[in-house]
């Protein structure tokens, strides 16, 4: 999981619900629309608050961004049935956002997925190609996660089957190697124990699903006139980053590799991150 490096909002930040037809989403927002919105969409057991060292930097550089809970993560309400949080459905709540963050005679919002966030904004893009001015996927692979991925969404999806959500965090912790002791602050480490007892089960079991088992999609979006923009670290645990390379020349896409990042750069190299995507959005997101 993404870990933020602090939780307090920054400086011109706050915290909004974001109403749309298809119901109420927790967000994080800074900065005005001098060159446009960004939608910015968490990855797997991940939050709004991934974003967090993003916000300032993107407001300082002329745009609205709007970092979202969707539907069933942390502080977005969502329903105790797996259905519900089908990619189809998941598709469609982004695109509810993207109307919402649209003024009269706007662009349309760039839309920024991480990990599994960009498979869903992949999704909502396949649908309607125009609800949107760019397509950016952080951390996010053409199809299924890596071998030892699938393993673990297996083994977390049996054990949310058996426990509440607190004894398999407490499980989790307890499986940590003493040498990934987390060096954080409190607050911080308070916030992911939140954010997790706040996670519906079943958006955990249907998006860990779609991340074993979702097709690639590439030629698919290959084939649509809106500009793409493949960002990673120089390695990754989810997919191999020469998976996300062929996928960005399959779609003749603007390509970043922020240096010293893994699959979180938004966390682990956020200055970098945010000066890669205002300068991919600033230039009319042209590859």
């Amino acid at each position: 999981m993404s870990k933020p490096p602090f939780v307090a909002l920054p400086a011109g930040a706050e915290a909004v619900r974001v109403e749309t037809p298809r119901g109420a989403f927790a967000a994080l927002r800074a900065g005005r629309p001098v060159h446009g919105t960004a939608l910015l969409l968490p990855g797997y057991t991940g939050s709004k608050e991934d974003f967090i060292a993003l916000l300032e930097p993107l407001a300082a550089a002329g745009f609205h961004a709007v970092a979202v809970d969707g539907r069933g993560q942390y502080e977005s309400e969502g329903p105790a049935e797996e259905a519900a949080y089908a990619q189809d459905e998941l598709a469609r709540d982004v695109l509810a956002l993207a109307a919402a963050l649209r003024a009269p005679d706007d662009p349309p919002p760039h839309v920024l997925g991480h990990s599994l966030g960009g498979q869903i904004a992949r999704a909502a893009v396949l649908r309607d190609p125009g609800a949107f001015s760019s397509l950016t996927l952080m951390s996010s692979g053409p199809g299924p996660v890596c071998d030892e991925q699938r393993s673990r969404a297996k083994l977390l999806a049996d054990a949310l089957a058996t426990y509440d959500m607190e004894s398999v965090w407490q499980a989790i912790r307890a499986m940590d190697p003493p040498e990934a002791a987390d060096d954080r602050p409190a607050e911080v480490l308070d916030f992911l124990h939140r954010r997790w007892l706040g996670t519906r089960p079943a958006q955990l079991v249907a998006t860990g699903r779609q991340l074993c088992e979702g097709p690639d999609r590439t030629g698919e979006l290959a084939g649509l006139p809106l500009p793409v923009h493949v960002l990673t670290g120089e390695s990754d645990y989810v997919w191999p980053v020469a998976e996300m390379d062929d996928m960005a020349r399959r779609l003749r896409a603007h390509r970043t590799v922020i240096e010293g990042a893994d699959h979180s750069p938004n966390v682990e190299s956020p200055a970098a991150t945010a000066a890669a995507l205002a300068a991919f959005w600033a230039a009319g997101a042209v590859g």
